[in-house]
């Protein structure tokens, strides 16, 4: 019996990765809203550890977008405007939109099961209030479906789309217990058009489900 390969060791994650790790979690779960301060010494004391890992990482969070400098204010959470905000859902339309019609014609039934599952560990999460997994678990759930749809380059776009926004498009709205029951009746309606290969309504359900989204992040 041939000897197995042993497994190399994971290196550990560097203070500035995790500062970053944790900034970034924070800040795109909504927890550090747009426009918010970055004190690196506060920042620093909360996470145990000095000021050098924690510039390193947000300058890292600058490369990515997500913060900005300004002369005599520091680091600051970056927030879209309403111009911005309308341009990136309307993209999120498009691509997603195209991604669940095509995913129509392609799902398989382990690809609904698969759906299915996530959406039960969502209205769970709902029911039992724990609303900051909902964002997360969202985003998987569209991303599953336009990888379903396009899985040669569509899911790609999705992503890209999703990554370029320096704010949490979706975190105040997955924290509105209103909004969280509307939001996971649109992905009902999504799977129930899935599972009956309708093409056409699959489209129009996400393209709503998203622009409804993006009408509730405009005025909050």
């Amino acid at each position: 019996m041939a000897a197995t390969e042993p497994t190399p060791p994971t290196p550990p994650m560097s203070k500035a990765d995790y500062v970053y790790t944790v900034l970034l979690d924070e800040i795109r779960g909504g927890r550090i809203p747009g426009g918010t301060a970055l004190r690196a010494g506060a920042v620093a004391r909360r996470l145990g550890v000095s000021i050098t890992p924690v510039r390193e990482a947000l300058r890292r969070l600058e490369k990515d977008r997500l913060i900005s400098y300004e002369a005599h204010h520091g680091a600051t959470v970056i927030d879209l405007g309403d111009e911005a905000l309308a341009e990136y859902y309307g993209l999120r339309a498009v691509v997603e939109g195209l991604g669940a019609r095509l995913a129509a014609a392609r799902i398989t039934e382990d690809d609904l099961a698969g759906l299915r599952d996530l959406h039960r560990a969502m209205t769970a999460d709902a029911e039992q209030g724990r609303h900051d997994r909902l964002g997360d678990r969202s985003r998987h759930f569209h991303l599953r479906i336009v990888d379903i749809g396009g899985p040669a380059f569509l899911g790609a776009h999705a992503r890209s789309v999703r990554n370029g926004v320096p704010v949490p498009a979706e975190a105040s709205l997955w924290l509105d217990p209103e909004q969280v029951r509307r939001q996971l009746q649109a992905h009902e309606e999504l799977l129930a058009a899935l599972e009956a290969a309708d093409a056409d309504a699959a489209e129009r359900v996400m393209i709503d489900h998203i622009r409804q989204a993006g009408e509730y992040r405009k005025h909050h």
